[in-house]
């Protein structure tokens, strides 16, 4: 009677699993529905939280009208333009001021050489209502309209943002469908089964569909910031990640098969050999991506939590909901290659066997050689462009950008783009004054008052985003004290600054982080710091292989000045992850009585496989972002894509194996097991009598 109820749970347990799933599903759909709602891309959520230019912004969103929408119109004329050209500019002009609120009236600004004529104009209306606000510049985008060969076009920092928008809300769609199908054609690949490939796919979906509601949630609860970056990487860990252990899982899974007849029990003893892994890998993750929490910019601090959130749900579904499915559809799940109980595997001479004789026959030159390879691949990382500018940001130039270029030529003693001064409201007056006598300074005015604080737009004499106009930003933040400078130009300044002290914060705080984990994990020293120093080292040669890419080869004019600290991150976090599934199977070897170079020899060839195919598919999922709008999206699936591969086809199978066979037992040190076995005592021949 005892064995049927045993029996009964083992019937009931993956059923109850997954009612357990749809409760939990029905409960997040109504969280995961309103994301979106809550998802901003606005200036403030990719600033630096302490920097003036976002306290410019905030101060501005207080003011009355909140914050402002600034526009530039151009008109412009190959040749020059003609009495006619500035009669449509005007009637243009006119027509947007009878419909919309303007804070002063637009006036027009003629180049010296005639071919331009450009209309700054600054709206409140849309006030801090951002559906508003695009509504507001799609609008003046349809009333300024080009005609007769007059081109006209919608610049300036509203423009920019609305552009940035509508990338934003482009990626949701195309980029979980491109990520759905790359996934499914991978599996379709690594399992040659018409079924299999689906069990991992539909989890994999779950876990990023239960990742939006939790995320929703820790926005509501917590006040978390959800951008548009953020949630993209949050569904490319989903899938990725969620898929890598769902590969690990199922190979586990099919071994024991072979040997075990009852799937329930097959999967027990799966989860028992590849759980711990598979949890202390997700752990390193998402440890790696909270420290994210201690960077000072906005979109990186925000860009861990919803990581971490991805990853940990990725986690929960391919630990419960996976095997649950697993087993219930049983062995027939692997068709038409069903692993049969009492059979063996065929023995074939796979890649990595080959791939594991050579580390082992001469480790120590594979070592250097290898070493040598990535050191010199980094170097490419000196041929990285310079910061990224916003006419460089996107992939395909937008309106926004392509309204401002020809400003340079047309205007080349004055800037387009205003500086914001917010000064005390009693200190308005001084310090217009105080500005005007800056140099390279063309100009100031007083805008708006409130709670305090008093607008001044200040005009440079020196083009946007160039080294003088920066120093033209830094003299008025030395002379106006008191005072905060602001506007797009300073953005940038404070970004790229902030970026800086990030890298610095950060980084050694992931490298504490991982390193501390793998010390408890698998309790040694030198283990851990060949796996920390291996992953560094590969993060330095995909960032010196864009190097060598980004400008020649996609024609990137500059590097986005977030992409350092990114990338570290994710390789670390997710190389460490990698070399986890191979050093926990070596150590398994080892504790089984397997020779140092006999464990490592074996770890990489029954796992070799399964991390070339979970990094293939972690290495594919983004890349997907390669084919996003914004450059800094790009560069960031490119350098990680190509870091996962190294990671996975030269670090993990050669560097780290043919290291592990030099050390021998020393790779466990100080373990116990980095200790020879004690030698057995002799039988002691009997005293004769």
């Amino acid at each position: 009677m005892g064995a049927g109820l045993t029996q009964g749970r083992r019937r009931a347990l993956p059923w109850l699993v997954l009612a357990l799933w749809v409760a939990v599903l029905a409960v997040a759909a109504p969280f995961a529905g309103k994301l979106a709602d809550v998802t901003r891309d606005g200036v403030t959520d990719y600033l630096p939280a302490n920097a003036d230019s976002t306290q410019v912004a905030k101060l501005q969103e207080r003011l009355p009208g909140g914050e402002s929408t600034q526009l530039v119109l151009v008109y412009q004329r190959d040749g020059a333009l003609t009495p006619a050209d500035r009669a449509t500019a005007e009637r243009q002009i006119g027509q947007i001021a009878d419909e919309h609120e303007l804070t002063d009236t637009p006036q027009g600004v003629p180049s010296q050489d005639g071919t331009t004529l450009m209309y700054p104009l600054s709206s409140n209306e849309p006030g801090d209502d951002d559906e508003r606000r695009n509504a507001f510049v799609d609008d003046i985008r349809e009333t300024a309209r080009s005609a007769n060969g007059l081109t006209v076009e919608v610049g300036g920092p509203g423009a920019v943002t609305r552009d940035s928008k509508k990338v934003y809300d482009s990626l949701a769609g195309p980029l979980l469908y491109t990520t759905v199908a790359v996934v499914a054609l991978l599996l379709i690949l690594i399992y040659r089964s018409p079924v299999l490939w689906l069990i991992p796919l539909i989890a994999a979906g779950i876990s990023d569909y239960l990742a939006m509601g939790v995320a929703y949630g820790l926005n509501q609860a917590f006040g978390t910031s959800i951008s548009g970056a953020g949630t993209s990487i949050m569904t490319i860990l989903a899938f990725g990640a969620g898929t890598d252990y769902a590969l690990l899982i199922v190979s586990r899974y099919r071994e024991e098969l072979r040997r075990i007849e009852r799937p329930y029990e097959a999967m027990k003893a799966a989860l028992r050999g590849c759980g711990p892994a598979v949890i202390a890998s997700s752990g390193t993750v998402a440890v790696g991506l909270l420290c994210l929490l201690a960077a000072d910019l906005n979109s990186n601090r925000a860009m861990g939590p919803l990581g971490t959130v991805g990853v940990l749900c990725a986690l929960i579904a391919m630990l419960s909901l996976l095997p649950a499915i697993l087993v219930l559809l049983g062995r027939r799940v692997f068709w038409p290659l069903i692993p049969a109980f009492g059979s063996a595997p065929k023995e074939r001479r796979s890649l990595f066997s080959a791939m594991g004789s050579s580390a082992g026959r001469r480790p120590v030159t594979v070592l250097v050689t290898g070493a040598l390879a990535l050191g010199a691949l980094s170097l490419g990382a000196l041929n990285l462009p310079g910061d990224l500018k916003l006419e460089d940001a996107f992939v395909d130039r937008p309106e926004s950008v392509s309204a401002m270029l020809p400003l340079a030529d047309a205007y080349p003693d004055s800037s387009s783009q205003p500086i914001t001064v917010m000064t005390p409201a009693g200190r308005a007056e001084a310090t217009v004054e105080a500005a005007t006598s800056t140099e390279g300074v063309a100009s100031a005015r007083i805008g708006r008052t409130g709670e305090g604080w008093t607008e001044v737009s200040v005009t440079a004499s020196a083009l946007p985003q160039t080294d003088a106009e920066t120093r033209t930003i830094e003299s008025l933040r030395d002379k106006l004290d008191g005072s905060l400078v602001g506007g797009p130009s300073a953005q940038q300044i404070d970004l790229e600054k902030t970026n800086a002290r990030d890298q610095k914060v950060v980084v050694p705080i992931v490298l504490l982080a991982v390193l501390l984990i793998l010390i408890a994990l698998l309790r040694s020293l030198t283990a851990p710091l060949m796996l920390v120093a291996a992953v560094v080292a590969v993060w330095g040669a995909s960032l010196g292989i864009g190097g060598l890419v980004f400008e020649p080869l996609f024609g990137f004019q500059g590097t986005d000045p977030a992409l350092g600290l990114l990338s570290f991150v994710f390789l670390v976090a997710l190389g460490v992850d990698y070399g986890i599934f191979l050093m926990h199977r070596m150590r398994e070897e080892s504790l089984g009585g397997a020779e140092p170079a006999e464990a490592a020899l074996t770890a990489l060839r029954t796992t070799g496989g399964v991390i070339a195919s979970a990094g293939l598919v972690l290495a594919a999922t983004f890349a997907v972002l390669m084919n996003m709008g914004l450059v800094s999206l790009v560069q960031l699936g490119f350098v990680i894509a190509i870091g996962v591969l190294l990671d996975t086809f030269l670090v993990r199978t050669y560097l780290v194996t043919s290291a592990s066979v030099a050390l021998g037992r020393k790779v466990w040190w100080p373990g116990r097991m980095s200790k020879a076995p004690e030698p057995e005592a002799p039988l002691r021949e009997p005293e004769r009598v």
